[in-house]
């Protein structure tokens, strides 16, 4: 008799690399779903879906979805209730047009309309132990798009919705994608540029052309003159700026420059300011305003603007749909173009949050929408007969109000696409430089549809007269670059260089990483702001990056909380920058709706910031750094020196700012220990370097860096030089005892030109 031995039933444990993926995976077991190891979401429907293994570089990348028992044009499905010890940020609409952020740690308190979910956790009490980020994504999904919102009940639910009761679905496959790591900025790029892959539809930022008008000063007609303008008032504005030694090479002229009609000027029972929004566009070309004895068309305004005034970029505002109330469909013009009135419907989300007067004006009034296989023909030959004018580009505006039009269409996500791909095609075949603003955009099916697009707002406007509204202005573009500083170019819009807030304003369009410029009306400037941003030639000190919230300010209010200051972090070539903002007590958010209205007050608040707030800082110093950094404070005029983990102290009043440019200390020729700052006068001082390389003979060890100028330049140096050159001419420099080393560069031949600085130091 023989004896088979029976198969090995031992346990053996998993490798640690197996365990590694594991932790890193997304996954549901049971009524859990686990991100990184964390469960995220507790007692999840059995109808939700996770489909998982997307893409194998990114294991903890996943799909959630669900499935209804009928079909429908508009589901919402539970995902389950947030788990304990989780915190949330949200980027949700709060109108129809425009995102804006709320934390909370609960289900509950998420709105509708979400479209950005980030979540932290840590290991350990407090602030101090390791975190681990969830990414909760609500994307497009066919012709369908998803949003989140919380309940009473405590469950996170996900809508998913076509616009089109003709288009129905029992399933969601793909609607909510989640992702998982323990660096937020890591994760939302990695997130992006992944789900772009995937989807096809939208292109990461750095896939894009990105437009050349950005690096300069720029000036926008609408707070100046509102629907008013008018030509001679746009050549006084650019002649008043321009003698005050920030000439504008960007210019936008805004609303007001169409031919329009308002067909609703005999309704009595309708208010004036509501009909507004349903006027519309009779033909392609300028109104009366601009063709006349001063100026004969637009082409001779544009040209006479670009001779006399230098400057270099024309934009022209238009609406998606023409206008805001689209064409006119018994217009001779238009007839070709097969419009239709249609009146918008609005879903449930809209309506959740703020109601918008615009949006209610057309649902009364309509819209005249151009006919979808004749988008491309109109928008060709809108934009090829603004080209043949000389203009350069477009801000195009309304462009939610496809999403309240999808009825008969296929659905909102199918006719935002249709428009979006005509539009882009038209920008490419009229225009040299991928020259269109994106402007009232900021919903799922154009934010995801964005193939070539590369800028696009990034709030409601600014608004002057509004004085509650400008700390909410500065808080709410820098956490929506969060989500559209992935895909696009941040646009912080125009400020006043003339306003309480100027300052305020300034100093947060220095570190948006965007385009800079203003709305002045003509001769009321404040030439000692611009001068802080715009250089002699109409050249701004760009940052490379969208400007975002520092990673210890994600998840607080720093609008409402009463103790959080705002931190904003960039990067420069060689350097650093961090603007600390006090939000707190002039504004409170505008959601919800309160009956009593908001006195502002003046709130003292003190905290800390560190050269670690700043992201990417290592892979500025290079690899032989030892952490040590050069800390310039714009306003103070204070230089510190700072390992990268320390900290200082910074006490700011209600409205008032502190910019820090961080520049990594690096040792040359053994002994000299060496970090530019740049122009020390520049809000982002740091942004007009360039590069820094460094020699050594017999004699001297040589420092050379290339800077734009001009201005007053400033660089920590260990030690006192023996001499100073720009440009290969021996310059006079101050040194004080604090390691500052500054010195004047002059006007040269061509200011767009970098100076070329040699610092020279005596070997002992």
């Amino acid at each position: 008799m023989s004896l088979v031995a029976p198969a090995c039933t031992s346990f053996r444990p998993p490798s640690a690399a197996a365990s590694a993926r594991q932790m890193t995976t997304t996954r549901l077991e049971g009524r859990s779903l686990l991100v990184g190891g964390r469960e995220l979401l507790a007692q999840s429907p059995p109808e939700v879906t996770l489909r998982a293994g997307v893409d194998d570089a990114a294991p903890g990348a996943a799909f959630l979805g669900a499935t209804a028992a009928a079909p429908s044009s508009r589901h919402v499905f539970s995902l389950g209730t947030i788990s304990k010890g989780w915190r949330w940020l949200s980027l949700f609409r709060f109108k129809i047009w425009w995102m804006a952020p709320k934390m909370g740690p609960d289900a509950a308190g998420v709105p509708a309309e979400t479209q950005m979910l980030l979540l932290e956790t840590r290991n350990g009490a407090g602030a101090t132990g390791d975190a681990v980020y969830a990414l909760v994504l609500p994307v497009l999904d066919g012709d369908f798009r998803a949003s989140l919102q919380g309940t009473p009940e405590d469950e996170l639910q996900f809508c998913f919705e076509s616009g089109d009761p003709d288009v129905q679905t029992m399933e969601a496959v793909d609607a909510v994608f989640v992702n998982s790591g323990d660096n937020p900025f890591k994760l939302m790029k990695e997130s992006i540029k992944l789900l772009s892959k995937i989807k096809g539809t939208f292109r990461h930022i750095e896939s894009k052309e990105i437009p050349a008008y950005l690096d300069w000063f720029g000036w926008c007609t609408w707070d100046a003159f509102y629907r008013a303008v008018n030509p001679a008032g746009i050549e006084e504005g650019l002649q008043s700026l321009r003698e005050g030694g920030a000439p504008p090479k960007f210019l936008i002229i805004d609303d007001g420059w169409q031919e329009i009609v308002n067909e609703f000027t005999e309704v009595e029972e309708a208010p004036i300011e509501q009909t507004i929004f349903a006027e519309r566009l009779v033909h392609l070309k300028e109104n009366d305003k601009f063709r006349g004895e001063a100026c004969k068309n637009l082409g001779d305004l544009v040209k006479k603007i670009k001779e006399k005034h230098g400057v270099k970029y024309v934009y022209a505002w238009h609406a998606l749909l023409g206008y805001w109330g689209g064409v006119l469909a018994t217009s001779d013009a238009m007839k070709k173009y097969n419009p239709k009135l249609v009146y918008p419907v609005q879903s449930p989300g809209n309506v959740a949050n703020l109601r918008d007067v615009a949006i209610d004006s057309l649902e009364k009034f309509g819209v005249g929408i151009i006919d979808p296989e004749k988008i491309y023909e109109f928008y060709n030959d809108q934009h090829s007969y603004l080209s043949s004018v000389g203009v350069n580009g477009v801000k195009v505006d309304v462009q939610n109000v496809m999403e309240t039009l999808g009825h008969g269409f296929g659905g909102r996500v199918a006719l935002t696409r249709k428009y979006q791909q005509a539009l882009e095609e038209s920008i490419a075949r009229n225009f040299k430089g991928n020259d269109i603003i994106c402007c009232m955009c900021h919903n799922s099916e154009n934010i995801f549809s964005a193939m070539k697009s590369a800028v696009a707002r990034a709030s409601e406007d600014f608004m002057p007269r509004e004085p509650t509204l400008q700390t909410l202005h500065i808080a709410n573009v820098a956490f929506n670059s969060l989500l559209l500083g992935e895909i696009f170019i941040p646009d912080w819009d125009m400020f006043h260089s003339k306003h309480e807030s100027a300052e305020f304003h300034g100093a947060a369009r220095a570190l948006s990483g965007g385009g800079v410029y203003v709305s002045d009306k003509p001769g009321v400037h404040n030439f000692s702001v611009l001068k802080k941003l715009v250089l002699p030639d109409g050249s701004i000190l760009r940052a490379r990056h969208a400007g975002r919230p520092t990673c210890d300010c994600l998840f607080d209010d720093p609008v409402m909380d009463g103790k959080s200051l705002l931190k904003i972090w960039n990067v420069n070539n060689l350097s650093a920058v961090i603007g600390v903002f006090n939000c707190q007590g002039a504004g409170n958010w505008t959601w919800p709706v309160n009956a009593i209205p908001h006195v502002p007050t003046t709130v003292n608040i003190t905290g800390h910031f560190s050269p670690s707030d700043a992201e990417s800082l290592e892979e500025i110093a290079g690899d032989d750094w030892n952490g040590e950094t050069a800390v310039y404070a714009f306003n103070s005029c204070n230089l510190s020196r700072l390992q990268k983990n320390q900290s200082l102290e910074v006490s700011l009043c209600t409205m008032a700012c502190e910019i820090y440019t961080i520049s990594p200390i690096k040792v040359f020729g053994e002994t000299v220990r060496v970090a530019p700052l740049g122009l020390l006068s520049m809000f982002n001082s740091g942004g007009a370097l360039d590069s820094i390389a460094s020699s050594v003979d017999s004699s001297y060890t040589a420092i050379q860096i290339k800077c734009r100028g001009p201005g007053r330049f400033g660089v920590y140096s260990s030690a006192r030089p023996a001499i100073c050159r720009v440009d290969a001419h021996e310059v006079e420099f101050s040194y004080s005892d604090d390691g500052l080393l500054a010195f004047d560069l002059p006007d040269g031949p061509s200011l767009s030109h970098h100076r070329n600085i040699e610092i020279l130091y005596r070997l002992s």
